[in-house]
C-alpha cells in the first residue's frame, strides 16, 4: 500500500483533530489503480507554517483553509501555482464566495469542501482527489515514457544509417578519384561492400515500416488459408544466398498443405525473421533446422541452429524493441534489433506464443505456437 502525505491547514484545532480522525483509517482504492492509498496526516495552524511544509516536504495533497492568520489560503494556493509544486489543493472553507471559488481555481484549486462537511462528503472528496492526483501522475509517466521512447527511436535510427551512410560514401569517393586503378576490378570488393551496407539500410526501413505499422493501431488484416509450408520455402529462398556464402545446410521437415488461418503478412515476417537469425548468428559450415508440426489444438513452429547461442540474460532482454545482442562473436553482424520484437508482436496477433532456449556455442532453438 503506498503512502500519500496529506497536510491539513486550517488555525481551528477542532477541524484538524476532526479530519485527522475521519482519515487516520481511510484508504482509497479504484480498480485500476496497481495498490491501494492510505494517509499520512501532517497538519498545519497558519499559512506559514504550511509554507514551510510545502518547501521542505513532499506534500500530495493539502486541504486548505482560507481564513488564516496571517497569509491567507488563497495566498498559499498562488505560491503553489507560481512554483510550479506538484501537490492537488482542495479548499475547505467556511467562508467561499464566487470571487474566491474563480480565483483559487484559476490558481490550481481542485475543488471545494464547505464548512462544516460530514465524515462521508470528506471521505467522498479525498476518494475524488486521490484519483485525479493519480491520472494526472500516470499521464505524466506516460509522457515521460513517451519522449525516452521517441529519443531512443531517434538515436538508434541515426546511429544505425550514419555509418553505413558514411561507408558507402567513402567507397564512392575512392572510386570516383580512381585511388585503387582505372580497372572496374579493382573496385569489386569496395563495391560489394558498399551493396551490403545498401541491403543493411534497406533492412532497417523495411523493420521500421513493419514497426510503425504495428504501433499506429489496428490494421485491416486480409485472413485466409495460409499455407505454411509453402511460406517457409520462400523465406529458405531468401536465405538461401547468404547460407550459401557460409555453407550453412538448411532442413525443412513439413508436410505439404499444412494450412492456417492468418494474414500471409504476418507469417511471412515470422518466417524471414527467424531463418534470417538462424542463418546470420550461425557458425561456418553449420545448419538450421525448421520443424512445421500441425496437432489437433496448435501448429507448432521449431527453428533450430548451430550457432553462437545465448546466455540467459542474453535472452531475458531479447524480444525488446532494439535490444541487439552484443558481445565479441556478434560485433561484425549488422542488425536492427527490431525483427524479434517485430516477430513476438505478429505471434501474439495470432494468439499464440513464442519461447527460446539456447546453449552459448551450441546454438539456439525458436518454438513458435500458434493455437487453431
Amino acid at each position: 500500500m503506498k503512502e500519500l502525505n496529506l497536510l491539513i491547514v486550517d488555525d481551528e484545532p477542532g477541524i484538524r483533530s476532526g479530519i485527522k480522525r475521519i482519515l487516520k483509517s481511510f484508504t482509497v482504492g479504484f480498480p485500476f489503480m496497481a495498490e491501494d492509498f492510505s494517509f499520512n496526516l501532517l497538519e498545519a495552524e497558519t499559512g506559514e507554517k504550511a509554507l514551510e511544509f510545502i518547501n521542505n516536504s513532499n506534500i500530495d495533497i493539502i486541504l486548505l483553509d482560507n481564513k488564516l492568520p496571517g497569509i491567507q489560503g488563497i495566498e498559499v494556493l498562488e505560491y503553489i501555482n507560481k512554483n510550479n509544486i506538484s501537490t492537488e489543493v482542495m479548499m475547505i472553507t467556511s467562508y467561499a464566495s464566487l470571487d474566491l471559488a474563480v480565483k483559487a481555481t484559476n490558481s490550481g484549486a481542485y475543488n471545494f469542501v464547505p464548512k462544516p462537511f460530514t465524515p462521508q462528503e470528506l471521505k467522498a472528496a479525498i476518494e475524488a482527489i486521490t484519483k485525479h492526483l493519480y491520472l494526472k501522475r500516470m499521464t505524466m509517466e506516460m509522457k515521460k515514457e513517451d519522449k525516452k521512447v521517441k529519443f531512443q527511436f531517434l538515436s538508434v535510427l541515426s546511429h544505425e544509417l550514419k555509418s553505413p551512410i558514411n561507408a558507402v560514401e567513402g567507397y564512392l569517393n575512392i572510386m570516383k578519384d580512381k585511388q585503387a586503378g582505372n580497372d572496374i576490378s579493382d573496385y569489386e570488393t569496395m563495391i560489394d561492400r558498399a551493396l551490403l551496407r545498401i541491403k543493411g539500410m534497406r533492412s532497417l526501413i523495411m523493420d521500421l515500416l513493419d514497426l510503425t505499422k504495428l504501433e499506429s493501431g489496428p490494421k485491416q488484416r486480409h485472413i485466409q488459408a495460409v499455407d505454411l509450408h509453402e511460406i517457409a520455402m520462400l523465406a529458405i529462398n531468401s536465405v538461401e544466398p547468404l547460407a550459401n556464402q557460409r555453407n550453412i545446410k538448411i532442413y525443412l521437415d513439413a508436410d505439404e498443405n499444412i494450412y492456417y488461418n492468418s494474414d500471409s503478412k504476418e507469417i511471412e515476417i515470422i518466417f524471414n525473421n527467424l531463418l534470417s537469425n538462424a542463418v546470420k548468428y550461425n557458425k561456418p559450415n553449420g545448419s538450421v533446422n525448421i520443424s512445421i508440426k500441425k496437432s489437433d489444438k496448435e501448429i507448432k513452429i521449431i527453428v533450430q541452429d548451430t550457432g553462437i547461442g545465448m546466455t540467459k540474460d542474453d535472452i531475458s532482454k531479447l524480444f525488446h524493441d532494439f535490444v541487439r545482442i552484443k558481445n565479441i562473436k556478434t560485433r561484425d553482424i549488422t542488425g536492427t534489433g527490431l525483427g524479434l520484437s517485430i516477430t513476438k508482436k505478429m505471434v501474439e496477433l495470432n494468439n499464440g506464443d513464442i519461447n527460446v532456449e539456447s546453449i552459448p556455442d551450441e546454438g539456439s532453438t525458436f518454438t513458435v505456437r500458434l493455437p487453431l
